[in-house]
């Protein structure tokens, strides 16, 4: 599938690390590098805008590299860029760690999955059928 995508910022296109990556690596596009201080969040630019066709979304995640070892994650995640938006693709990143991050030009701060989906029109009942798990909520399977 080719997706329309502007880059105003000097590094490369989102690209998939593997052959089998889900996910595309999104990179910071600064002037400047910024300071992310401990439980402080902040918007990141990227640079990117896309067109998405319809019935597709972009889902930005975090990435598990920074996450585990800096302790620095996408707060909404995963976001969703609709196919309508236009705007410049922004990251919303959080230190949940003790310590300052510095974020660089350049530096990969999320990952992106381009994915479909339906949409839906509600059938309002009265009751919905029974099922095996009924109203069971977490941890009612009781399986570990």
């Amino acid at each position: 599938m080719k997706i329309k995508i502007v880059n105003k910022s000097q590094n490369s296109l989102p690209q998939y690390s593997t052959t089998q990556s889900a996910g595309m690596d999104l990179r910071a596009d600064l002037a400047v590098p910024l300071v992310l201080r401990p439980m402080e969040r902040m918007l990141i630019p990227t640079g990117l805008f896309i067109q998405l066709p319809d019935g597709y979304e972009a889902q930005v995640r975090p990435r598990s590299g920074l996450a585990i070892g800096k302790g620095v994650t996408v707060l909404n995640s995963p976001g969703t860029i609709d196919a309508d938006y236009r705007g410049e693709i922004k990251i919303i990143l959080i230190n949940l760690s003790r310590e300052e991050f510095i974020i660089n030009n350049g530096e990969r701060i999320a990952q992106m999955i381009i994915s479909s989906y339906k949409k839906v029109d509600w059938d309002e009942v009265e009751f919905l059928d029974e099922s095996e798990r009924g109203e069971g909520g977490f941890g009612h399977t009781g399986k570990h």
